[in-house]
């Protein structure tokens, strides 16, 4: 699958059913989600990340943000209560307009089109947070791991990064499916026996790599906590990522 691809997959969720692509819940399709109810998952998300930071003695306010695959802002809006700047970056059009329409940041969210496979349109060290949550799963490997590093390099010299990542399929029935079944299969169960208006892909990396990946531009992993969700039947961690001050 390539990066085009995905555009055009999360364009069409992102057109047909915007809330329940970024939170999938069987009870929410067709809509169903409470905008007010949406945004407070996020707030609590970003609390969970801030606790983690405020116990690392990193800090739990940030002058500008890059929230990475935004969809409709949830985690944008969040952001927006502890920075001066939030930039939403999202590869779908439509994803973008729902969260202009939910924004209640007073203007201090820029919502942008990602039309790259990497960061390109940033320069180094412009950030003073990267966070993502529930994205890079959806991208090819490639490309996947094309942003980690990128989000090293766009880091500011003792910035950090929050990254939600999975490693591996659990050892579940639908587990196993994952680890097995070719994937022009899982996207044709996912359309036509679940109902998707387009598929969603899953793509993990190992602890390792990611840490291999972000020391290229002079950060490190700090921490790497469990976050398995067995809804999604993965094991997954959040990543606390620092650029090294000297970097």
């Amino acid at each position: 699958m390539s990066f085009e691809q995905v555009r055009k997959d999360w364009t069409t969720l992102g057109a047909e059913d915007p809330l329940w692509a970024v939170l999938v819940d069987p009870d929410k399709r067709g809509g169903r989600w409470d905008a007010e109810a949406f945004l407070e998952l996020g707030r609590r998300d970003v609390g969970v990340a801030r606790d983690q930071l405020r116990r690392l003695g990193l800090p739990t306010s940030w002058n500008r943000v890059l929230d990475f695959g935004c969809g409709a802002g949830r985690l944008s809006q969040a952001l927006a209560e502890h920075a001066g700047e939030v930039v939403g970056l999202d590869v779908a059009a439509p994803m973008l307009e729902t969260a202009r329409g939910l924004d209640r940041s007073g203007g201090r969210i820029s919502f942008v089109l990602n039309e790259d496979p990497d960061l390109r349109s940033f320069p180094d060290g412009h950030f003073d947070l990267v966070y993502t949550e529930r994205v890079l799963q959806h991208l090819p490997r490639e490309v996947l791991e094309t942003y980690l590093t990128e989000f090293a390099r766009v880091l500011r010299p003792g910035g950090v990064a929050v990254v939600h990542c999975p490693t591996r399929p659990m050892r579940t029935a639908r587990g196993l499916v994952w680890r097995v079944a070719p994937a022009p299969l899982i996207r044709w169960a996912q359309r036509r026996l679940l109902g998707y208006p387009a598929p969603m892909r899953m793509t993990g990396v190992s602890e390792e790599r990611v840490a291999g990946l972000v020391a290229v531009h002079g950060a490190e992993v700090v921490e790497a906590a469990a976050v398995d969700e067995p809804e999604t039947h993965w094991h997954a961690r959040r990543y606390v990522i620092r650029r090294r001050p000297d970097a």
